[in-house]
Formats: structure tokens, C-alpha cells, sequence
């Protein structure tokens, strides 16, 4: 094979053409017609210029299937002029490469020159109109400023150099995978928005028969590089410049694997394109790298986090700032403060309650189930304490045949490039130790590739007369999970979880500042002004 594009030493045979011979020791050569400027395939006979096809075929409406590990049958549409009438007829080639490598380079070759017309230049003027480009599943919800930043992001080395330093999430997977090489010996796999190519040269390590790399942005050239550089593994290694919505492979996958989560697991919205590439590409019974995945989340008391989130909004209550009165818009002001996730990582010892979880199970849910996420929230209070809020982690299993393997980034677990994230209400709640708190989760996929997270948390009523039920307290606040404050490097001092157990009902009346440390408040806040901003003045 002379290049991707030219193959020699084939064999084909126009079945539709009654007992047409088969032209042995001949050429398939992709590339563009000089007439029409669309791209074609030729068949040169052996001993034939390459402009002088035999066949010459237009894959604007051409397919191909697959009748054997090295066999191929391309159908085309042709036409012909008979009595002054144009009628149409099908025309079927088969065509024969040497061996299985070069028959799964030819229909790859196939699917990527056919999808140039497809995709191809779009507003294009054309003597009878314009090309109008076929929108993908990915196009149709993600707008295309989005999309642009987003592959532009992973096409950079330094990102990607940010994830595999991740020795957390790099060496789990890796693990994962070598750990459980009964999956990966011998089989087909996939490798999901593939970005360096590391996890690629993961499954080739574990003796994957062949390996597709689909990664949509620049990065495939450098992948390419990588792989090229490894030649013991990247001879089973075939790099695909593409969204997984929009390629075509040449076979089945036995196995997928991927890095497909966000912050909170789900931003981003590649989950979404891991579900459609299992659709798409994964045989029956194959097995998905991550299987599953949780969504933990748990009530928190964080005093400090609180009052640093309020405290940014004090700018807009200047009365006098250069003779301008700024305080009609403190309220907004405060509000879109949080309205920002928090991520960074947090004591464990600043939960109040024990963590709840919701289940993604990536082998069997459907695309649109992460259109929209609803999560009903329902915990115990195990201290009495202001709850600032509702604090969440993830976490996703290998579940491979010989070893099941968790990668975590809940607190207090190795740290990640993930952290955890935190939703802060801008309305804290009131709670005594055993007081119910219940509450409602829901994430809702926007076109911008992410979420609005809309919370609400309730306090239970709590005491004499609980029995009747009521709700006590409630706060809500409405977040957008792309526009998160990375809050990475602050210094926090917590209380022990001894004296965080020891905790009774507060005083509602001022303490000094070692009883404020103890109930976890910040130096200079006093119980009334808390008692103020809750509403119990």
C-alpha cells in the first residue's frame, strides 16, 4: 500500500456486468474527479495509468459492505441514455484487497473521502444552489461556538498533559485495564474521544487485537505522532479524526473505552456521546470501560466558604463610588455569586450527614435520560449547624471479569483534577441533630455543553408535632455548572468532628471567638447576624 488513499496488487470484478471478469493485480485510488470536483474512486486495470480508470466510482451516493474479512461490494448509482430517455441502474464492484489491515484501511479510506461531501464545504455556491451541510447528532444540540472552544481546549498538549498527570485518574485506568487483559486479549476496541491516545496504548499493552482512536479536535495529529512513536502497539492502532456521531468503522467493537466525565460526572456532555457510540459501535454483550457511574452528594456546613461568597458582593454596596450610588444592584450582584459552583477540595469533616447516590448505568441508559437528571434528595442531620448547602463527588467502575475497579473523587480520597463541587445556598438553613432534610436535585443539559443545576433543600420539622409533618425551612438556588469559582488554594481551618459531635443547639446570643470557631463560624460574625440572615430575629 503506497499510501491511506492508494492501494495496489487488488482484485475486482463488476458483478452487475454479466460475466465480467475479475481484474487482478490492479489499483483503488481515492481522490477527486477532475470534472466535477467531487471525490471518486477509480479502479485502474493493472498496466493502466491512474487516468485511465477501468471503473470510476462517485461516493456521493456510493456505500460499501462488508463481505469478508478482505472483501468489499461498493454500490453506486449510475445512469445512461437510451432512445433520448436517461434511465437509472445500480452497479455493484467487488473489490479484494491482500490482507484484513488494508481491507479495514479501505473502508475507513471510503468513509472519509464519502463524508467530504457529506460535511463538506457548506454555503459552498454551486451552479443550481449551495452544499448544505448534514448536521450530526452532536450539531443539532451543541451550538457551534461551544463546540469550537471546547475541541480547540482538548487540541492543546498542555490540557492534555493537566489529565495525564492526574496520576489518580491516569494510573486507575491503566490498572483497570491491565488488570483485566482477558477483556482486551485478542478483541476490538474503541477508544472514545481519544485525546492523546494514551488510553489507545493502554488496551494495545493488554493485547487488543486493533484499536480505533476517535478524537474529534487536533489532537489526533499529535496522537498520531505518539502512536507512531510506539510501533510495538500502534500497528494495532488506527487514529480517526471524527466525532463518534459521524464515523463509520469497519467493524464491531468487543470493548469501549473512554474518559468521558466532567465536573459532577456529567458536564461537558460526553456521556452523552459514550451512550452513542455504544449504540453505534459496540457488539451485543461487549463491555463499556467505565461501566457505571454515581453521583454522591451530601448536606455541608462551611461557614468560612459562605461568608467569602457573600462578602465578594460587598463592592456593590458602596453608597459613593466616584459619586455613583451602586447599590441597586447589590442584590443581583450577591445572587450571581451563587449562582457559581464551588470546586476545590473540601474536609470530608464539613458533611453533616451521610452521602446519598444516584446511579448512571453507561451499558444500558439511553442518550435522552441525560437530557435531564432529577435526583430526589433526602438526608438526617448528624450535628445541629447551618446548612450551607449541598456538596457533591463522583465516582465510576471498571467492572472488568477479573478485577472490578473504583476511580473516586469523593473528600478525603487522593485529589483529582475533578475535585468535588459544592452548591451554596444563599439562603442557609437551620437544622438540630436527627432534623429530616429533604430536597430535590435537577440538572438540566443545556446547548452551551453543561447544566443548570437547580437545588432545593428543605428542614423538616423537628420535636413535639413532628409527626404531622411540615416543612420548617426551605432555600433554592438555580447554578450553572460551566461557569463554576475554582476556589483551589484557600486556607481553611475546620473543627474536629469530636467537637463538631459535641455540638449542641446554639445560643442565640453573641459568643465570644473561640465558641464562634467551635460552632464553625468566622471570627467577627455573631450568632445574631446569623440568626438575622435566617429570618429567627
Amino acid at each position: 500500500m503506497a499510501s491511506p488513499d492508494l492501494f495496489q496488487n487488488v482484485a475486482f470484478s463488476d458483478v452487475s456486468a454479466a460475466a465480467a471478469p475479475a481484474a487482478e493485480g490492479a489499483t483503488a485510488a481515492f481522490g477527486v474527479a477532475a470534472a466535477t470536483g467531487g471525490p471518486r474512486l477509480s479502479l485502474v486495470k493493472a498496466g493502466k495509468p491512474e487516468v485511465e480508470p477501468t471503473i470510476e466510482i462517485d461516493l456521493s451516493d456510493a456505500q460499501i459492505y462488508k463481505l469478508g474479512p478482505s472483501e468489499w461490494l461498493c454500490l453506486c448509482g449510475e445512469s445512461e441514455a437510451k432512445a433520448g430517455v436517461e434511465e437509472s441502474f445500480s452497479r455493484a464492484i467487488k473489490v479484494v484487497l491482500r490482507t484484513e489491515a488494508e481491507s479495514k484501511a479501505f473502508s475507513l479510506a471510503f468513509q472519509r473521502w464519502k463524508h467530504q461531501v457529506i460535511s463538506g464545504k457548506a454555503g459552498e455556491p454551486l451552479e443550481n444552489g449551495s452544499i448544505i451541510a448534514m448536521k450530526s447528532k452532536f450539531d443539532t444540540k451543541i451550538e457551534a461556538s461551544s463546540a469550537k472552544m471546547y475541541f480547540h481546549y482538548y487540541g492543546q498538549l498542555l490540557h492534555q498533559q493537566n489529565m495525564l498527570q492526574d496520576f489518580v485518574r491516569t494510573g486507575t485506568y491503566y490498572a483497570a485495564v491491565m488488570e483485566n487483559r482477558s477483556d482486551f486479549e485478542g478483541r476490538v476496541v474503541v477508544d472514545v474521544g481519544a485525546g492523546s491516545g494514551i488510553l489507545s496504548l493502554f488496551a494495545a499493552q493488554a493485547g487488543a487485537r486493533h484499536v480505533y482512536a476517535v478524537e474529534a479536535s487536533e489532537m489526533a495529529e499529535h496522537a498520531q505522532r505518539l502512536i507512531s512513536g510506539n510501533p510495538s502497539l500502534g500497528q494495532r492502532i488506527t487514529v480517526i479524526n471524527g466525532k463518534v456521531e459521524e464515523v463509520e468503522l469497519p467493524e464491531k467493537a468487543d470493548i469501549l473505552i473512554s474518559e468521558p466525565m466532567g465536573t459532577l460526572l456529567v458536564n461537558e456532555r460526553m456521556l452523552e456521546s459514550y451512550v452513542i457510540a455504544r449504540d453505534r459501535f459496540l457488539a451485543p454483550d461487549g463491555k463499556m470501560f467505565p461501566t457505571t457511574g454515581r453521583i454522591h452528594m451530601a448536606p455541608f456546613s462551611d461557614e468560612y466558604l459562605y461568608v467569602e461568597m457573600a462578602n465578594k458582593a460587598l463592592f456593590w454596596q458602596q453608597h459613593n463610588f466616584f459619586g455613583v450610588d451602586l447599590t441597586p444592584l447589590h442584590g443581583s450582584a450577591f445572587q450571581g455569586y451563587f449562582s457559581q459552583p464551588v470546586v476545590d477540595a473540601f474536609d470530608p469533616r464539613l458533611l453533616i450527614s451521610p452521602p446519598t447516590y444516584h446511579t448512571l448505568d453507561f451499558t444500558s441508559m439511553k442518550e435522552e435520560e441525560l437530557y435531564e437528571i432529577d435526583i430526589p434528595l433526602s438526608f438526617v442531620a448528624s450535628v445541629g449547624t447551618r446548612v450551607h448547602g449541598l456538596a457533591c463527588w463522583f465516582d465510576v467502575l471498571f467492572n472488568g471479569s477479573t478485577v472490578q475497579r473504583w476511580l473516586t473523587t469523593a473528600p478525603g480520597s487522593p485529589t483529582t483534577h475533578w475535585y468535588q463541587l459544592r452548591c451554596v445556598l444563599s439562603q442557609p438553613l437551620y437544622v438540630m441533630a436527627g432534623q429530616e432534610i429533604t430536597g430535590r436535585l435537577h440538572l438540566v443539559a443545556h446547548s452551551s455543553q453543561s447544566y443548570t443545576i437547580y437545588l432545593t433543600m428543605s428542614a423538616k420539622m423537628w420535636g413535639v408535632g413532628a409527626e404531622q409533618g411540615g416543612i420548617l425551612q426551605t432555600s433554592t438556588g438555580k447554578l450553572e455548572l460551566k461557569e463554576p469559582y475554582y476556589r483551589l488554594s484557600q486556607p481553611q481551618s475546620y473543627m474536629l468532628q469530636q467537637d463538631q459531635q459535641q455540638q449542641q443547639l446554639p445560643s442565640l446570643q453573641p459568643q465570644g471567638s473561640e465558641q464562634q470557631m467551635q460552632e464553625g463560624l468566622s471570627p467577627g460574625i455573631t450568632i445574631d447576624q446569623v440568626d438575622q440572615e435566617c429570618g429567627l430575629h
